[in-house]
């Protein structure tokens, strides 16, 4: 390796902090997406399912009972 003056080590070392900075060396990218996963279904329609199935087993006990 190639022996730096000063000024060549300062330039170096303002341009390895710059890359550092904004380049985060070793680490993963995190998405935002990432961060908060979505539900695979929304609240609406998770309510309409589990009205339709337990309306439909409380259907079927009383038609049983009776």
């Amino acid at each position: 390796m190639a022996v730096q003056i000063p000024k060549q080590r300062l330039a170096n070392a303002k341009f390895n902090k710059n890359n550092e900075k904004y380049r985060k060396y070793g680490k993963k990218k995190v998405d935002k997406a990432d961060k908060k996963a979505a539900p695979l279904i929304s609240k609406t329609w998770l309510g309409i399912l589990i009205f339709l199935l337990v309306g439909g087993g409380v259907l079927q006990l009383i038609s049983y009972i009776l």
